[in-house]
């Protein structure tokens, strides 16, 4: 059996992601996709908005075959560190692809550029710290870095094409034996904000769309399949609220509050200076949203703010963060009957142990950060939902489908 591997969040699972999963099925002819899925938190540092096991059962409904977690050390990281994350489960998963989507939409470009970017690395490195020491973000430096390198063809300004390239540089780098494909994002780009497409948009401006309550579900049906709906209206009826960061908002401002500034400084991505700028903030702002333009500036951006604040609430720390950085198990959270031919097929060449219950993880230092964010995501809901929450986590089994 061939197998593909894409990398998802599904915050929550929409149109343009039954889109990207059917061309990838067309594209690569693989008989079972593999989705490596964020947890509890994402990329962006922001809590997803129903639980890993809800977004599981959206991603079996429409079509994928196997689900696995993307732990916290690789989710909630800039686009390198999360990209490797992802590219060592799926090869460790035997993959023959991953297939990503992109605004380039051209495979070559993305090889190309890993190639140029060997060819240039103390360039690349000399440009960027030039570009930093202006005061911009790490991104928008990274950018600029890239553009003096005059390498063609790849906007790396672009999210999508930004996470492409470091997935592609990982497979290279590691010589993973893996075949990338890209597919062109049609319709909505990642960070849209609004909608001008009659059946797909991104999950950002479906998330603004839903204001994060039941009463707007009907305004989003359009952009996302019938299973997604009913998923995401049995989630808020059992938990009653679809998570966002101002329900952790005083759990945060506790926390900030209360700790020493030398145990901030130990906090994974606090820049030194940074940990007065989130106290100061912290005595003055009324929601998450007014911390984070307090303590904005042009060089640190909103994303590598809400990073940190995720940060700050599972207390994962500069330590964990360098001593962690290739999966070493593979969580199962959920399979189709194609899922679990294929994992019976593979079971025994699986270069990282296959994981159905957490108790064997218990001493495992990448498991022990993933307990603390499924604490602190069920610290935003009211008992006994709170308790029942933090059960899931230890009790649910792998989901079939």
């Amino acid at each position: 059996m061939k197998a593909v591997g894409i990398v998802v969040e599904y915050n929550p699972f929409h149109n343009g992601h039954l889109y990207h999963l059917q061309e990838t099925k067309r594209q690569t002819g693989a008989d079972c996709v593999i989705a490596v899925m964020s947890g509890n938190f994402l990329q962006r540092g922001e809590p997803a908005l129903v639980s890993k096991w809800a977004r599981t059962r959206m991603a079996l409904a429409a079509g994928v075959d196997i689900v696995v977690e993307l732990p916290y050390m690789f989710a909630v990281q800039a686009a390198k560190e999360f990209a490797a994350g992802a590219v060592s489960l799926l090869a460790a998963l035997d993959c023959d692809y991953i297939c990503f989507g992109s605004e380039s939409g051209d495979i070559h470009h993305f090889t190309e550029a890993v190639k140029a970017l060997a060819k240039q690395e103390d360039k690349y490195n000399t440009y960027l710290k030039k570009a930093l020491k202006t005061g911009v973000s790490y991104p928008k430096a990274s950018a600029l870095a890239f553009q003096q390198l005059q390498i063609e063809n790849l906007d790396l300004a672009k999210p999508n094409n930004i996470l492409g390239f470091y997935y592609v540089k990982a497979i290279m780098e590691e010589h993973e034996q893996i075949t990338p494909y890209t597919i062109k994002r049609i319709a909505a780009g990642y960070h849209d904000q609004t909608i001008s497409d009659p059946s797909i948009a991104s999950a950002t401006s479906l998330r603004n769309m839903l204001h994060y309550s039941i009463e707007h579900l009907e305004k989003i049906a359009p952009y996302i399949p019938e299973s997604t709906k009913k998923m995401l209206y049995e989630y808020y009826s059992t938990y009653r609220l679809f998570h966002q960061w101002n329900d952790y908002f005083p759990l945060l401002k506790y926390r900030i509050l209360t700790m020493e500034l030398n145990e901030m400084r130990e906090i994974a991505d606090m820049d030194e200076g940074l940990e007065y700028r989130f106290k100061e903030a912290s005595m003055e702002a009324k929601n998450f949203a007014e911390l984070i333009d307090m303590v904005k500036t042009k060089r640190y951006t909103w994303t590598r703010l809400q990073r940190t604040c995720a940060h700050i609430l599972t207390n994962f720390t500069k330590q964990q963060k360098e001593s962690n950085k290739k999966a070493t198990y593979i969580r199962l959270l959920g399979m189709s009957e194609t899922g679990r031919t294929y994992l019976k097929t593979v079971k025994k060449q699986l270069s990282l142990p296959l994981i159905s219950k957490v108790s064997l993880l218990e001493d495992h230092p990448i498991y022990k950060q993933e307990k603390k964010a499924a604490f602190a995501y069920a610290s935003a809901l009211q008992e006994p939902l709170r308790t029942k929450a933090v059960k899931e986590e230890y009790a649910t089994p792998p989901i079939g489908k």
